[in-house]
């Protein structure tokens, strides 16, 4: 080995043992890795070199190979740690014991290694392994060291045990606080919604006494119209020719500006959370007993109510349709349960819940118990939505897409809402459910 070498290098100033793993700082001192581990974990922050005091701005750093090499070659020419002359020989063959036997673990010399007791095994000299064996505790130090430093890390975690019922306490009326703002919100646009039914009503209303008062009008001055035409046609010759151009004229005035029926529909506002609220609860509906038939009658009898509301048992359009119903595989008899159909711009459906008595045979009429329907029904060019059990105009917006149903047994509601717009269609209210309830479906061609 170069005798010019500084032995002083080969030391850590903080241990004044040989290095075994050196590292640099940045101000080039160098140091064994573990003793400025120990040394910056005891020491005031920021860390310092030991030796100038200049703050390093680095904590992590590798091996320096060269120096170890030089450190590990010192060692090699100069052992540091020698044996006992006892220890050095065998007391068999009287040799320096220069060898170690990885598989009995102990001292031999070149004789014993070779005797036929330890020819088979593996032998290494003694510097050699004992520096692999160093190297090996040097690896496990290194891991010893990042759990150390992981578990100091984790331990500022234990700081939570002073300031966590606090905290708890505080994230309660934070989340409170986000609740009733909600509430709030929901609260406004509640009223709001309301206060515009309010509005609308009244509007619709006054123009329906408008078109009912405008109508009745009318309708006498058609009829004493008619009358005087009527008249008119039973003079004589003579008498008809003078004032017919005036009759004709007052006739056709009176024809004209003929009022037309008011749009008596409310707007349907969305309602926030609507559809992910009732979401919770979507469960899967299939459907079986399908049938296709020509007669429904509660089909006809919704729509001669339609037609002929003051006289409902006189039939106007005996054109029939074809008619898809089915009914849903599973039944209800407790809970909470949403499902969506899409009706697309069907003119003519059904849908809802029935009990079991209501089935597919002729007595599926309009009065009959345990059904929770809404029907969308065309006639004359006008779609119009009702309730069943009793037949009950819904005076909103016809559904496009889909549309979903909502059962709460308990509660004895079944509601129907437009998905595309998250708005209520309508609800059935303080309902008495006994039976089980099984989804209906129904359509008809326009």
């Amino acid at each position: 080995m170069d005798s010019n070498i500084n032995q002083d290098e080969l030391f850590c100033s903080i241990c004044v043992n040989y290095f075994i793993d050196p590292v640099t700082i940045g101000c080039g001192h160098s140091f064994y890795m573990p003793c400025l581990c120990i040394f910056w974990e005891e020491a005031p922050y920021p860390p310092y070199c030991p030796v100038c005091r200049e703050t390093s701005h680095q904590m992590k750093f590798k091996t320096n190979i060269v120096l170890k090499t030089r450190v590990f070659l010192a060692r090699w020419a100069r052992p540091y740690c020698l044996l006992s002359s006892a220890e050095q020989m065998c007391e068999i063959h009287m040799k320096t014991n220069n060898f170690f036997c990885e598989i009995i673990k102990d001292l031999l010399c070149l004789l014993c290694c070779k005797s036929k007791e330890h020819v088979a095994h593996k032998h290494c000299s003694i510097g050699w392994t004992a520096e692999g064996y160093r190297q090996n505790l040097l690896k496990q130090m290194r891991s010893l060291w990042e759990q150390t430093q992981e578990n100091r890390r984790n331990q500022k975690e234990t700081s939570k045990v002073r300031t966590w019922e606090g905290y708890v306490s505080l994230r309660r009326e934070m989340i409170r606080a986000e609740y009733q703002k909600v509430c709030h919100l929901l609260y406004e646009e509640e009223r709001r919604y309301l206060e515009g039914i309010e509005r609308e009503s009244k509007e619709i209303f006054q123009r329906l006494k408008e078109s009912e008062e405008n109508m009745d009008l009318k309708g006498k001055l058609l009829r004493g119209m008619y009358e005087d035409l009527k008249k008119m046609c039973q003079k004589p010759n003579t008498e008809l020719l003078q004032p017919f151009e005036s009759a004709l004229k007052r006739s056709e005035a009176v024809q004209q500006h003929l009022p037309q029926p008011v749009d008596a529909q409310l707007s349907s506002w969305p309602i926030t959370g609507l559809i992910e609220r009732l979401s919770q609860f979507l469960v899967p509906i299939f459907f079986e007993n399908e049938v296709t038939t020509r007669h429904v009658p509660l089909f006809e009898d919704l729509r001669h109510l339609h037609t002929n509301p003051n006289h409902p048992d006189v039939v106007t359009n005996t054109k029939r349709s074809n008619y898809f119903l089915a009914w849903g595989a599973q039944t209800f008899t407790c809970g909470q349960h949403y499902w969506e159909v899409d009706v697309g711009n069907c003119q003519n459906w059904v849908l809802g819940f029935c009990d079991d008595s209501w089935t597919m045979t002729n007595d599926m009429v309009l009065d009959s118990e345990g059904i929770f329907l809404l029907f969308c029904i065309k006639e004359d060019n006008q779609c119009s939505l009702f309730t069943s059990s009793p037949p009950s105009p819904q005076y909103v917006q016809r559904p496009l897409g889909q549309v979903g149903v909502f059962l709460d047994y308990e509660r004895g509601v079944v509601s129907f809402v437009h998905v595309a717009s998250s708005s209520l269609i309508c609800s059935f209210l303080c309902c008495s459910f006994s039976c089980p309830l099984r989804p209906f479906l129904s359509s008809a061609s326009s």
